[in-house]
Parts: C-alpha cells; sequence; structure tokens
C-alpha cells in the first residue's frame, strides 16, 4: 500500500512551524564557546582583583620586614670607599 501524500512539495502545516521553532532557538542562543571566556575570564579578572587586594591590605597591616644587621666588614669597605678612615688604623 502507498501512501502519496497531499503535499507534494511542501510539508504539512504543523512541521513548518516546528522548523520555525528550531530556527529561532539556534538564532536566540549564546554560543559556548563565548560562555567558556566569560566563564574563565571572570575567574581570572576576580583572581587577580584578590591578589592586589590581598596585597595592598598587607602592605598596611603587616609590619616592615627587619633588615639584616650589617658585618663590621662592610661597615669598614663602605667607609673607606666613601674616604674616611676607620677608627683606630
Amino acid at each position: 500500500m502507498d501512501y502519496e501524500p497531499d503535499f507534494d512539495d511542501r510539508a504539512p502545516p504543523s512541521f513548518d512551524r516546528m522548523k520555525n521553532v528550531a530556527q529561532d532557538l539556534e538564532a536566540k542562543g549564546f554560543n559556548p564557546g563565548l560562555i567558556v571566556l566569560l566563564v574563565i575570564g571572570g575567574l581570572l579578572l576576580a583572581f587577580l582583583i584578590g591578589n592586589y587586594a590581598l596585597y595592598t591590605y598587607a602592605q598596611k597591616n603587616f609590619p616592615q620586614k627587619k633588615k639584616k644587621p650589617v658585618s663590621k666588614k662592610k661597615m669598614k669597605k663602605e667607609r673607606l670607599k666613601q674616604g674616611v678612615s676607620a677608627p683606630g688604623e
């Protein structure tokens, strides 16, 4: 039993509506690559801003690092470079 459709060159109206809906969904959706790029970019930006905030907080609230004491040999060398004789010589 062969079926001969009434619509030879076009689809029934119910299928035409579904075709338009499918095209509209494709046109309105976000590009997945763009979503991934935005998420990764947002995380990177949040990381950099967080690091900067922590750095400025540490600069304000933590004490300065103590310098090492200068050895007597280095003091003597510096005085000789400046032309001042070391005491006792």
